[in-house]
């Protein structure tokens, strides 16, 4: 019999969803379980992800949220073909090391993207670095991005940058209302790519630094790239799994 870990949101959906679904299927701790199903939304799914890495569990998202690009169809009938017939997406993470300016350094992975922001009333000024070369002296903006393949359609979409194929392997680097270079939007790197953002006068426009909502206050640099010694087993139904869902996003 498949075991199941059912880890659910705080909302009133999600914890309905768990108790009828628990009933049904049992419940299992992490520990005895096959499959971990989170019920939630794109952010839970995240936190999820996050929480449960060192289990090398496959995640099997049902959506009790609103968007949930990282889900699938929550229903309570035939939950064990579902496991079994699912598709495996495996996604590596974005590392990130900020140094901020009281020297502390904050290292956090990143499932969807690392994002730079300005932290008050003035434009942030950044210098991008690739792979110790410097590509850009200075960007005036709101911020900039770099995206993984499987976050492409969140915030990276948002702020204009492109959708990537789930296989891909490169990073997108997308400005965030770029002034300076008026509209530059960014650029697609390798995977193997090592980004460096250093902060241009951080006292006159402090920048902060977000990794999957784990943010990093008056960052100095930061330093991004992928972690390929970390793999998250995503699983979705057949037909509408992460590939699947980034072309048909294009068409909308």
């Amino acid at each position: 019999m498949h075991k199941i870990a059912f880890l659910a949101d705080e909302t009133e959906d999600a914890q309905k969803a768990l108790s009828v679904l628990s009933k049904s299927y049992g419940h299992h701790s992490t520990k005895d379980a096959d499959t971990i199903v989170a019920l939630g939304g794109d952010g839970f799914m995240l936190s999820t992800l996050h929480d449960t890495q060192s289990m090398s569990l496959p995640v099997y998202g049902m959506n009790r949220g609103t968007v949930g690009f990282l889900m699938n169809e929550f229903s309570a009938e035939d939950l064990y073909n579902r496991l079994k017939n699912a598709e495996v997406a495996d996604i590596s993470p974005l590392k990130m090391q900020a140094v901020c300016a009281d020297g502390s350094k904050v290292d956090a992975l990143a499932i969807n993207e690392v994002s730079l922001l300005r932290a008050g009333p003035q434009a942030a000024k950044l210098k991008i670095t690739i792979d110790d070369r410097v590509r850009m002296e200075e960007l005036v903006c709101d911020g900039a991005l770099v995206s993984t393949p499987a976050g492409s359609t969140a915030y990276n979409y948002s702020s204009h940058g492109p959708i990537l194929p789930i296989q891909s392997d490169v990073l997108a680097l997308t400005a965030i209302s770029a002034f300076r270079p008026r509209r530059w939007r960014g650029a697609l790197l390798p995977k193997t790519a090592k980004v460096r953002f250093d902060v241009l006068e951080p006292d006159k426009r402090p920048v902060m630094a977000d990794a999957d909502s784990r943010f990093s206050t008056q960052v100095l640099s930061v330093e991004i790239t992928s972690d390929q010694e970390t793999t998250h087993r995503i699983l979705f139904d057949p037909d509408h799994g992460l590939e699947e869902r980034l072309i048909r996003e294009q068409f909308v």
